[in-house]
């Protein structure tokens, strides 16, 4: 048996790939979910329309600092795997859930296999980055979605990796052909908009930061639509902050109302790792709110456009050039099959173990 940790919403999204792949191969798989995203809009939605399988245990830890989280999270793991006894945990990405999920298993001994290892945006000063690295040593399988993933982690003495793409381009090609003909998320949308996303602790934790961001925002060419994250919607509550008049703000939207406004949107402004990609997998440009990114070959191959946020006019520049130059197509997360390599390496992995 395989347990999947699952606990953040680009977890969800990976997951509805992979667990598809699973139920074809006949992978046994349960899957937890720590609760780390425990709004419904940020969670019970995605597991619905998703069609993945719901939870067979739902910790419900989540809110808190990083520290509290992972140590909830490994401590509630550990009794779950002690009692459920699976062959191989499962982990997603880099967030608290990924690190719990690998720190309980290998300390039970436990194989531990890591979907997108190998990512590195070189800062230590992101949680995900440290998560990142402590799980890519720790994990048995390391499953890597691009040839630079794989050149980090030779970089780091780590071989053996799997390169089998991108389990989100798995996602986007079966979920984008849903909204082909599927209705606006909002009524009255623009017929010409910035998408933007904002939720990075870096960007919303500092006042002076999420200020920038709004100047931007204000400044920009284009009427932005904004679903607005819970901890984003927080901050700006708690430092006064006034969204600018030209920001449409949505609540959280589910995964195919995001892939619809992702499609449709003349460039997007985040500072997601997730979505990063999916602007990329729905040919929409794309101007990253942060100082670096671990999607590196997207700023390479001219879709994405690294901005830190330190000045408004700075975040209009780089949405201006974004709309001036269209890259041209490039494959760089594989063929839409990274699920089912996947699931065919577990399967060999059983039978040979």
């Amino acid at each position: 048996m395989i347990i999947s940790i699952l606990g953040a919403r680009p977890q969800f999204v990976k997951a509805a790939a992979v667990s598809r792949a699973f139920a074809q191969a006949g992978i046994s798989e349960t899957i937890v979910h720590t609760g780390q995203h425990y709004d419904d809009n940020m969670s019970k939605l995605f597991f619905d329309e998703l069609d993945i399988a719901p939870p067979a245990v739902n910790l419900g830890i989540g809110g808190g600092s990083h520290g509290q989280n992972t140590g909830r999270m490994l401590e509630a793991l550990e009794r779950v795997f002690v009692d459920l006894k699976p062959r191989t945990v499962l982990v997603y990405g880099d967030t608290d859930s990924t690190l719990a999920g690998a720190l309980a298993a290998s300390k039970l001994g436990v194989r531990v296999a890591h979907v997108e290892a190998g990512l590195r945006s070189f800062n230590r000063l992101m949680p995900e980055e440290i998560n990142r690295v402590l799980v890519d040593h720790l994990s048995d399988l390391l499953f890597v979605p691009t040839k630079n993933a794989v050149a980090n982690l030779a970089r780091e003495g780590i071989e053996g990796a799997s390169l089998v793409g991108d389990v989100m381009f798995d996602a986007a090609i079966h979920f984008g052909a849903r909204v082909a003909n599927r209705r606006p998320p909002a009524d009255n949308l623009p017929s010409e908009y910035a998408l933007a996303t904002v939720h990075r602790a870096s960007n919303t934790d500092h006042r002076e930061t999420l200020s920038v961001i709004l100047d931007g925002f204000a400044k920009c060419p284009l009427p932005i639509i904004l679903p607005l994250h819970p901890r984003t919607k927080a901050r700006l509550d708690g430092f006064d902050l006034v969204v600018p008049p030209t920001v449409r703000v949505l609540p959280p939207v589910g995964f195919l109302d995001m892939i619809w406004l992702e499609r449709h949107a003349s460039v997007i402004l985040t500072d997601s790792g997730g979505v990063q990609k999916e602007a990329y997998f729905h040919g929409t440009p794309c101007v990253t709110l942060r100082e670096e990114t671990e999607w590196s070959e997207l700023v390479d191959a001219g879709w994405n456009r690294l901005c830190p946020p330190r000045s408004g006019d700075a975040i209009r520049a780089a949405v201006v050039e974004s709309l001036s130059s269209k890259p041209e197509p490039a494959s760089l997360y594989g063929d839409g099959a990274a699920a089912r390599r996947i699931a065919q390496i577990l399967v060999q992995e059983a039978a040979t173990g």
